[in-house]
C-alpha cells in the first residue's frame, strides 16, 4: 500500500470513526463540562491556591492538545479496509517476527488502529517498520537500528488485525 504523503497514516473505517466520534465528544460535551468546572472553581475566589481551578485548566490543555492531534489525524488519514490475509505485511497487520532472536508480536501501523488493546505498535516510519513493509512471511532479512547496529529479522506470521 503506497503512500503519497509521508504524514498520511492508515486506519480502518471502524478506527477513523471511533476517533471522528471521540472529537465531536472532545469539541463539544466534554469542553462545555471543563469549562464549566473552570468557572465554577474560578467563583471559589483565590486562584492561586485553588486546585480544584489548577486540575480543570491542566485537563482543559490536555483535552485542547488531544483535539488537535485528532484534527490533523483524521485530516491526514487514508481510510480502508483491513489488508488482505495474505501473509504481507502491511499498515493493519498483526506481525509475528524473530527479531534479534527474540519472538515478538506487534501490530504494523498506527497505535490508533489498536485503540486500548495491549499490543505493541510499530510505525511504518520506524526503522523496523520501513524494512518490515511489504515483507512476507519466511522472509529474512536485517535492517539497520538508529543506533547503527544491524538487527536480524524473521517474519513467523502477519495476519489482519481484528480488534
Amino acid at each position: 500500500m503506497a503512500s503519497n504523503n509521508e504524514s498520511e497514516v492508515w486506519l480502518t473505517q471502524e478506527a477513523y470513526d471511533r476517533l471522528n466520534n471521540e472529537l465531536t465528544e472532545r469539541t463539544g460535551p466534554l469542553r462545555a463540562e471543563i469549562v464549566e468546572r473552570i468557572e465554577e472553581a474560578r467563583s471559589e475566589g483565590d486562584l492561586k491556591e485553588n486546585g480544584g481551578y489548577h486540575a480543570a485548566r491542566e485537563e482543559q490543555g490536555k483535552n485542547e492538545g488531544r483535539v488537535v492531534y485528532l484534527k490533523q489525524l483524521l485530516e491526514q488519514a487514508q481510510v480502508g479496509e483491513a489488508p488482505a490475509d495474505d501473509g504481507i505485511v502491511e499498515p493493519g497487520m498483526v506481525v509475528v517476527a524473530t527479531i534479534n532472536g527474540t519472538k515478538t508480536t506487534f501490530l504494523f501501523g498506527s497505535r490508533e488502529i489498536a485503540d486500548d488493546a495491549d499490543m505493541d505498535v510499530f510505525s511504518e516510519k520506524s526503522a523496523l517498520g520501513a524494512a518490515i513493509h511489504g515483507k512476507g512471511v519466511g522472509a529474512k532479512f536485517t535492517y539497520e537500528a538508529p543506533n547503527g547496529n544491524e538487527i536480524p529479522v524473521a517474519v513467523i506470521s502477519a495476519k489482519p488485525y481484528k480488534g
